[in-house]
């Protein structure tokens, strides 16, 4: 996703439980975190409208954004791989290879040149840092999407970057900065907040039915028979094309919905009941056992 394109608008879809509504935003009106003009007229990207980010002869640019609920920005791909923090609210992204979770203080790669949709839960607060290719090849950064942890120094790293002129000195404290982020960047443990997609027309139909409508009581047989096929082909074709389990697959479909109820401030038990759980402390028991906390203290560590 490009947090800044196009002069004099952007379009975007906002969902907000009634029917989704398109429309134009005025750039002009979006609130700025702060804004400085440099000696050299060019701005700092932080909240500004310079545009576009992918030219700057920079190894990496970093900016950040506030975004309202439901923003969404339509599919597309950068020249540069982004690195979207989600210093608050929560982030969905989706590629034609599956879907990934980002919670509040996590992070999400998207290499270049990868298709991508990404949608705000609640109100969001964006921090990215876009890395050239040549960079990101250097660096060793994944040629897959993926959610990240994100350390305190990185969380430090990126807030400083996104001060620093577009046109920042690569020699002196900025390009030292900004190589360091880099450098974290690569360090950070890969969660296991995904969800991914099978090639297979037929079965890509039904896991995208059960984004829609996540339910951990979707049963495998009524799946093979909407499929046309039987329960073992079934069941071979899905490991065969995601590496996982239906069930196992349900379960992380179940769960990432979860926590973007639960960061909406939904609470356990309608969420619990709401995904199919039989109770609440079912529910908590599965979190607990995929995600190592309850909900409570998962969203409490990332607030």
């Amino acid at each position: 996703m490009k947090s800044l394109s196009g002069r004099f608008g952007r379009r975007v879809s906002r969902p907000s439980g009634r029917a989704s509504v398109e429309r134009i935003v005025d750039r002009s009106k979006v609130p700025r975190l702060r804004c400085r003009v440099t000696h050299d007229g060019i701005q700092t990207l932080r909240n500004t409208l310079l545009d576009p980010y992918e030219h700057i002869p920079r190894s990496v640019v970093a900016t950040a954004n506030d975004y309202a609920a439901g923003t969404t920005f339509p599919e597309r791909a950068h020249g540069r791989g982004q690195f979207a923090f989600a210093s608050r609210g929560t982030i969905s992204v989706s590629t034609p290879h599956g879907r990934w979770l980002v919670p509040p203080q996590r992070a999400c790669w998207v290499p270049a040149g990868v298709r991508h949709e990404m949608t705000m839960t609640g109100p969001v607060t964006m921090l990215n840092a876009f890395v050239s290719e040549d960079a990101a090849r250097a660096a060793g950064l994944s040629d897959q999407c993926g959610v990240y942890g994100v350390s305190p120094l990185l969380r430090q790293l990126i807030d400083d970057a996104i001060d620093l002129p577009a046109m920042y000195d690569v020699d002196g404290r900025a390009g030292k900065l900004m190589a360091l982020l880099i450098a974290e960047i690569a360090q950070m443990p890969r969660l296991s907040l995904h969800a991914p997609l099978p090639t297979d027309a037929r079965l890509g139909k039904i896991c995208r039915h059960l984004f829609a409508s996540p339910s951990i009581a979707a049963d495998l047989d009524r799946m093979a028979t909407d499929v046309g096929v039987s329960r073992r082909t079934f069941t071979r074709l899905f490991r065969a094309q995601t590496g996982m389990s239906f069930a196992a697959w349900r379960q992380q479909v179940c769960m990432l919905a979860a926590i973007t109820r639960l960061s909406d401030g939904q609470p356990v038990t309608r969420v619990a009941l709401d995904l199919g759980y039989a109770s609440a402390s079912a529910f908590t028991s599965a979190f607990r056992r995929i995600l190592g906390e309850t909900p409570s203290r998962y969203l409490e560590a990332r607030r």
